[in-house]
């Protein structure tokens, strides 16, 4: 991967600064981290923390009423999976959507409009009368909840200052657990009372976050910057967008690789275990709300605490750790029947999957080239979801064929999948580099003049003859 220009480190924002201490100090204290934010950043950063955990909370109750479903419908828990594929499949294109419209025109209108379509297709979702309009609507879903991560991302980690990204990224990626918690606790207070669509119902409630977002945030000063600067130098954003994909194509597909293995191992461990727990274990809807709870609470302390250590030992080491100590927990995730071991099994391998998750928002936001931020860290994550889009609905078939005393053996795929995305995962990040504490904002002007200088050199130099006719040199 190319170099980027890495500005000078600074202290914190005049808001934030406090006291004598020194930077690095802070950064072991996460408490003052926490409040040394003035009330701006503080709003911006609950709204995008809600705004993923409402969204990974629409999307886990799929996860979780699986075979409900297909019991309605009259088909195989595997088909109902297909709507999981079909969801991430569209992730892409959101990202590119909203991405794009962020960069163009800031974060917060793009992000409220794509809330509100997300929780509109939740509440549709529960009245959908066969699985044709079911998957449609979550196809829609899809479209929307690629949008809302790299857009909450981007807007959280531009206003927070460097020094405190580490543990912010790890507590703001932990909404995806969060969600999965809150969708585990509906379930088990609605699915045996109410029914699996009076859960879609109660999931459209996050379109009242567009009210916080519209009078509460400020808009990005980091996107104030590029395109202040954009203008300044009379580029638009169409030559922004063409200069970065002409001299960032490299990174870009990297990062795609990287976010496929990292959704590989989220998706290949989470999305078919509630299934794993039910079908082949034989499990009660209580038993499996307590694992889920135990593992999501794992989760959001692993991804919380490898998150802020990110800011003192490094992105990829971080990473790394956390994944080979994920491939060590699968067997006390999988083989055992005491419901003891399972739960503390389920909350070390959560705690581990979600550590490594904890890097992912600062490392992506940081190696994103400042023009880009909107779409690029949104993008490579749905781009790699897309990759690993179907790993449940694999694991279900495979499940299915390879039994274990005639039941489906759902187990022994989980494991074989999860192994060989940890040492995948492992070797990509050692060949990542890592921009840690960048400064987004000096990043943008200076990005936005090194670029500047290069279209300058790139364009032919042009003179006229006697005749008029033109003469192309340097080209």
């Amino acid at each position: 991967m190319e170099e980027v220009n890495q500005p000078p480190q600074n202290t914190l924002t005049n808001a934030a600064a406090s006291g004598p201490e020194s930077k690095e100090n802070k950064a072991h204290n996460p408490w003052k981290l926490i409040m040394s934010l003035n009330r701006q950043q503080k709003m911006t950063f609950i709204a995008a923390f809600l705004g993923w955990t409402l969204d990974a909370f629409d999307y886990f109750i799929v996860i979780l009423t699986i075979p409900y479903i297909a019991k309605e419908f009259k088909m195989e828990p595997s088909d109902i999976t297909a709507s999981i594929t079909v969801t991430l499949c569209f992730r892409p294109l959101g990202a590119a959507i909203f991405g794009l419209l962020a960069d163009r025109y800031g974060r917060r209108y793009p992000l409220m409009i794509d809330i509100i379509l997300y929780s509109s297709m939740e509440l549709a979702s529960g009245f959908a009368p066969n699985f044709s309009v079911f998957i449609i609507l979550r196809a829609i879903f899809g479209v929307a909840m690629g949008g809302e991560w790299g857009l909450g991302a981007a807007l959280a980690m531009e206003i927070l200052p460097p020094e405190s990204r580490g543990l912010f990224s790890g507590i703001l990626q932990q909404g995806y657990a969060t969600g999965y918690l809150l969708a585990s606790i509906l379930h088990y207070a609605v699915i045996e009372n109410i029914g699996w669509r009076a859960m879609f119902w109660i999931g459209s409630f996050p379109a009242l976050l567009v009210i916080i977002l519209r009078f509460f945030v400020p808009e990005s000063p980091v996107w104030k910057a590029q395109h202040n600067a954009s203008e300044s130098t009379g580029k638009t954003w169409l030559l922004n967008t063409k200069l970065v994909l002409k001299h960032h194509w490299r990174r870009f597909i990297y990062c795609v690789l990287l976010m496929a293995c990292f959704n590989f191992l989220s998706h290949g461990t989470q999305d078919l275990y509630p299934t794993f727990l039910k079908v082949q274990l034989g499990y009660t809807p209580a038993q499996v709300t307590i694992l889920t709870v135990v593992a999501n609470i794992g989760a959001i302390i692993g991804g919380t605490l490898c998150g802020y250590t990110s800011q003192l030992y490094g992105r990829k080491l971080v990473i790394i750790i956390s994944a080979i100590l994920t491939a060590c927990f699968v067997p006390l995730y999988l083989l055992p029947r005491n419901l003891g071991l399972l739960m503390f099994g389920a909350f070390a391998l959560y705690f581990c999957v979600q550590g490594a998750w904890g890097v992912v928002p600062a490392h992506l936001n940081e190696l994103s080239p400042s023009e880009f931020r909107g779409t690029f860290p949104g993008l490579t994550y749905q781009l790699g979801n897309l990759i690993s889009s179907s790993s449940a609905q694999i694991e279900a078939k495979l499940g299915e064929r390879f039994k274990k005393d005639g039941s489906p053996n759902y187990g022994l795929i989980i494991a074989i999948l999860t192994l060989i995305v940890v040492f995948s995962l492992v070797v990509l990040t050692l060949f990542s580099k890592e921009y840690k504490d960048i400064d987004f904002i000096e990043q943008a002007v200076e990005q936005s003049e090194i670029n500047n200088e290069k279209n300058e050199k790139e364009k032919p130099d042009v003179e006229k003859n006697e005749k008029g006719e033109v003469i192309i040199e340097n080209v």
